[in-house]
């Protein structure tokens, strides 16, 4: 799965640099309705509206238990708000950011499936289904 451009060089200072870098305690996982690239910021990026927000998810061995093969998962289920008034459109890609809103965004993909979200469905990631890559 793709790093920002905050995150890859985050990562380079903090490896050859020794740099500190020390993720949220809280991360907060995100929708978007526009293709996210490694230049999208948390300010930037394409979210829906109505009654949308990004869920937050603690940043431990608890919600993200060990990687194993270069993959990791969510431990729990992550459920977004109910979409109202129209629902939230195309949903295409999602995202893990540092805040509720604005922020930097660590980790980005394209949905397997991209989803016409609905006003009143359901949207949640279940149990193992976000999985987080190292390529």
């Amino acid at each position: 799965m793709p790093a920002s451009d905050f995150l890859e060089d985050e990562i380079l200072d903090h490896i050859f640099s020794a740099a500190t870098f020390t993720a949220g305690v809280t991360l907060h996982v995100g929708l978007s309705t526009a293709t996210i690239t490694d230049s999208t910021t948390g300010t930037s990026v394409t979210e829906p509206s109505a009654a949308y927000a990004r869920v937050a998810v603690t940043n431990n061995a608890t919600e993200w238990p060990a990687s194993s093969g270069g993959t990791k998962s969510n431990a729990n289920a992550i459920n977004f708000p109910t979409p109202t008034s129209g629902g939230w459109g195309l949903v295409t890609d999602f995202f893990i950011a540092d805040a509720s809103s604005a922020g930097n965004i660590y980790v980005y993909g394209a949905l397997t499936i991209s989803k016409t979200i609905n006003e009143a469905d359901t949207v949640s990631f279940a149990v193992g289904d976000l999985d987080l890559t190292v390529t």
